[in-house]
């Protein structure tokens, strides 16, 4: 009898390109090699520019614990942010708002010069601040305190708004009274020439409430909308 033939496995055939899987194996690793150069060129074309730490408030001083540094591509936006690759630029001073965790413009800082405010503590009442934050923009109403009362009682008490939109900086909590009689010290960044105002009503004991402004206030300090209006 002759010999039989053995047949070969198909296993140890050598792939062919006519095979459809040899095929989209290859297409698979082409993809995910040009895949893989995009995301390391994208990453190449981050650059380091500064956040914000907090909320920051129009007036105060920039410090190097204002700012924190990230990698981020911005393409056609790079010349509207504080770039990151020189140190926190100190001895300026923030010209508008800037929320925690957003990016800095390069317009929101500039000579202490451009904004001429004072830090002033006013005493609120406690419940009308509660969950006030910094960063804040609140309208100031003040109501005249009892020595300005005296001459004439048929009078009724007066409010008035003097300031409109100015920063809350701090709120601390007051050390006595409950309830209606309870009072926060709240500190604000107040327009200088409107400084004495302020202080007035305080050493007066009027009546301070403090209004929060709804939306966004992006600008710097501003002056009352409609000075000694009646509310």
């Amino acid at each position: 009898m002759g010999e039989l033939a053995v047949p070969t496995a198909k296993r140890l055939q050598k792939p062919s390109w006519k095979d459809s899987r040899l095929v989209v194996g290859v297409i698979l690793v082409i993809a995910a090699t040009t895949m893989g150069a995009r995301l390391v060129a994208s990453a190449d074309e981050r650059l380091p520019y500064f956040v914000a730490v907090e909320n920051l408030v129009a007036g105060e001083a920039v410090t190097a614990a204002s700012f924190q540094r990230v990698d981020v591509a911005l393409s056609d936006s790079v010349g509207r942010y504080v770039p990151a690759d020189a140190p926190v630029p100190e001895g300026t001073i923030m010209l508008r708002d800037v929320l925690a965790g957003e990016l800095v413009p390069t317009a929101a800082i500039g000579s202490p010069g451009d904004v001429d405010v004072q830090l002033v503590t006013v005493p609120a009442d406690a419940q009308s601040t509660a969950g006030m934050e910094r960063g804040q923009r609140v309208d100031l109403y003040v109501s005249p305190g009892a020595t300005r009362r005296v001459a004439d009682d048929s009078e009724p008490p007066r409010t008035s708004q003097l300031l409109h939109a100015v920063a809350v900086v701090d709120v601390r909590a007051g050390d006595g009274g409950f309830g209606a009689t309870a009072k926060s010290s709240v500190q604000l960044y107040v327009p200088a020439e409107h400084v004495r105002a302020v202080i007035e009503a305080v050493d007066q004991n009027a009546k301070i409430t403090l209004v929060p402004v709804k939306g966004p206030v992006k600008g710097p300090v501003q002056a009352p909308a409609d000075e000694g209006g009646d509310a």
